[in-house]
């Protein structure tokens, strides 16, 4: 494995933001009180992480109306996706090598 030298965003290091990129990773949307039940988060904690997810550029918000309640939608930019798969590369990196059986 070709070496990566250690520098975790820390954008996205934070658990509750590394839960979030991980959760739109797997869905193309997510809603706010998906990502809220899924990380345990107060409404509160969980605003401030995405906004700071959304500051960096990692994550874009749209806004609609379902069924005459408003609804906020979070998901993964090109940025994002780019970030967390470095992320992602450089916590394999610290893994020690996979013994042959």
């Amino acid at each position: 494995m070709a070496e990566v030298p250690l520098n975790l965003d820390p954008a996205i290091h934070a658990p509750v933001r590394l839960a979030v990129m991980s959760l739109l990773l797997a869905h193309e949307e997510a809603e706010f009180t998906y990502l809220r039940e899924m990380t345990g988060a107060t409404d509160g904690n969980l605003a401030a992480h995405l906004g700071r997810l959304e500051k960096e550029g990692y994550i874009k918000v749209r806004k609609r109306f379902f069924k005459r309640k408003p609804q906020t939608l979070y998901g993964m930019t090109e940025k994002g996706r780019k970030a967390f798969e470095l992320y992602l590369t450089q916590l394999e990196a610290l893994l020690p090598p996979k013994k042959k059986r």
